[in-house]
């Protein structure tokens, strides 16, 4: 019966990750549930993943453009060339 709920830390760290962009099902929340009742390290890793996502969505970034990424991309493949 327990079997069902038994998932590896990695296996673990990756749902919490996928939770974080709420593409985790039903079950893997369920199973991840479980394994952070008696796993230190990924009560830990749960615990700081939760912190990091709030800071992100409180923190006003901007991101570039596509263009300005890509002005950027080209200068420095252009760069990487003159030095070769």
């Amino acid at each position: 019966m327990f079997r069902l709920f038994i998932i590896s830390k990695e296996e673990a760290f990756h749902i919490c990750d996928k939770s974080q962009y709420r593409e985790s099902t039903l079950w893997e929340k369920v199973k991840l549930s479980f394994r952070y009742l008696w796993c230190r390290t990924t009560r830990l890793y749960v615990n700081r993943n939760t912190k990091l996502t709030k800071a992100l969505k409180s923190s006003n970034l901007e991101c570039l453009e596509y263009s300005e990424r890509k002005l950027m991309e080209d200068r420095l493949n252009q760069q990487l060339k003159n030095q070769m």
